[in-house]
């Protein structure tokens, strides 16, 4: 579940266009046409969970339109294609070290941000299929930048999340060997209260069948199962504010059709030690293939995560988030 400050208390991987340990490749062009080749500042700097940012392009601002020394009284300005918002020319090159020994699946956020930290805009990036030992390149664009943004001059690495290959979430068109596809939505918050939902998509060529709740594996940073958390079958015992508990029943999802489920627990923190839980793995049923999903429950000192079974979908929700229905 995304906030706007980040989960994870890892040190985000920074780079700064002015800061200490930068150097300019190269030399800046001053001829003809060097306003298309904007500068590219690479940057040394240790990253976070094997991703590092390595360099970074920003263009120099370009100046403000301006009306003219003498306008007459009848004059007036208009908007032109000069004027519209365009892509900012602003990107990141990074790169991927597996320095595990199975091959990974990252989910990367990337932060752009002011000169103070402020941020203002973000992307997520998937890099799959990560064999160990082996780094894989990319390039993160920031793309428009909001009308009435500050200019962004620092670029950093704010979350890293990977799961084995093998279970992580299949993109949005691609359909699994299974012919089901399970993601986890950006979730819902008031009042202490979270939940977030979890999406059964018939991707196949057969009807598929259902029939209870999904089957749940709570894991920690290391991906290793989490102690002391009851998973609880309905959310009636936590809250009545995510509507009455449904008993099970069958669901059988021709293909194209989709099912939900959701994850409701409280995150409140009384007595003794916070609980965290980044990582989510899920069978649609029992027999099932696993899917990872990372909804990062904070589960607070509560000790309890409800659990809703399965249901048909009236209509199969969108977000942001890398890997969830569109």
């Amino acid at each position: 579940m995304r906030r706007p400050t980040p989960l994870l208390p890892a040190v985000a991987a920074c780079l700064l266009l002015t800061a200490c340990g930068a150097e300019r490749v190269g030399t800046q062009d001053t001829g003809p046409g060097a306003a298309s080749s904007p500068p590219r500042t690479q940057v040394t700097d240790p990253g976070m969970d094997g991703v590092r940012v390595t360099a970074v392009t920003i263009p120099s601002p370009s100046p403000s339109p301006s009306p003219s020394s003498s306008p007459s009284p009848s004059s007036s300005f208009s908007v032109t294609a000069d004027s519209l918002p365009t892509d900012s020319g602003v990107s990141a090159t990074y790169e991927v070290t597996n320095q595990g020994t199975e091959a990974l699946t990252y989910t990367v956020l990337f932060d752009f941000t002011t000169s103070s930290g402020e941020v203002m805009s973000n992307k997520w990036e998937t890099v799959r299929d990560v064999a160990p030992g082996k780094t894989v390149r990319g390039t993160v664009r920031l793309g428009v930048l909001a009308p009435g943004a500050s200019p962004v001059t620092r670029v950093k690495v704010s979350e890293v999340t990977k799961v084995p290959a093998g279970e992580a979430p299949s993109e949005a068109g691609d359909c699994p060997a299974s012919g089901i596809r399970v993601t986890a939505d950006e979730g819902d918050a008031a009042m202490g209260l979270r939940v977030v939902g979890l999406h059964l998509e018939n991707c196949g060529t057969r009807d598929y069948t259902v029939n209870g709740y999904p089957l749940l594996e709570l894991l920690g940073e290391d991906r290793e199962p989490v102690d002391g958390v009851k998973i609880l079958q309905g959310s009636g015992e936590i809250t009545t504010g995510a509507g009455p508990d449904e008993p099970p029943r069958p669901v059988t999802l021709k293909p194209g059709e989709t099912a939900t489920s959701s994850l409701v627990w409280r995150n409140t923190t009384q007595f003794g030690t916070p609980v965290d839980v980044p990582y989510v793995r899920v069978r649609a049923k029992a027999g099932a293939d696993p899917v990872t999903v990372t909804p990062h429950l904070d589960l607070g000192t509560t000790g309890q995560l409800g659990v809703r079974p399965w249901k048909r979908a009236a209509e199969q929700p969108g977000n942001s988030r890398p890997g969830s229905p569109e």
